[in-house]
């Protein structure tokens, strides 16, 4: 598979037929991206687990954290790494030994290892590598185009909104609660004392 560019077919129907994603990586600081990420896809329907072996038996956002793909008592369609390149092929090895195995091992922005890829598909394991899944889902469902990022899509129709939840129309899912942040709504906050 060509790993420079994916077809937006692929990266759809990825993210609509996975359900589990246990992100390799993901921090409890509220400030790291891989924070941003796991909260992100939890509020849009994703059943989300935290593996970090620094942070194991905690919690994230509810969920127990674990060590290790294998220590997750429950199977898995997704591996999201947030880990350097060169830890990708160990995470891929990790992925092959469990049963049943990940339908899909993804690489975050600037994560690449193409040995990793071939070892996954090497097993009937789909990959994607340098990409996000926050932002490939928040592209595709045009919801970033919400927040003023050029999709290339020209519309003049407004998308209708259900009263509760946002229905995504590209992505079979919809928002639980509403994609923001607690540093977001502060923000919001103070920017509406600050018109009064």
């Amino acid at each position: 598979m060509n790993h420079d560019s994916y077809p937006d077919a692929d990266i759809r129907g990825i993210l609509n037929s996975v359900k589990t994603i246990a992100v390799v990586g993901v921090s409890t600081n509220t400030v790291r991206p891989s924070y941003f990420v796991f909260k992100y896809l939890s509020e849009r329907g994703y059943r989300m687990i935290p593996v970090n072996p620094g942070q194991a038996g905690k919690e994230l956002l509810g969920q127990k954290i674990y060590a290790r793909l294998s220590d997750i008592p429950e199977p898995i369609d997704m591996v999201d790494v947030f880990r350097a390149s060169e830890h990708a092929l160990g995470v891929v090895q990790e992925a092959i030994a469990l049963d049943p195995r990940p339908k899909v091992v993804w690489m975050q922005l600037t994560v690449r290892n193409d040995e990793a890829a071939r070892l996954a598909e090497a097993n009937g394991i789909k990959v994607v590598m340098n990409r996000c899944p926050k932002i490939e889902y928040g592209r595709l469902s045009s919801e970033i185009a919400w927040m003023g990022v050029n999709t290339r899509t020209i519309s003049a129709k407004k998308a209708s909104l259900p009263a509760r939840g946002i229905q995504r129309l590209s992505l079979d899912r919809a928002t639980l609660a509403g994609g923001t942040t607690d540093a977001a709504t502060e923000a919001q906050s103070k920017a509406g004392n600050l018109s009064h």
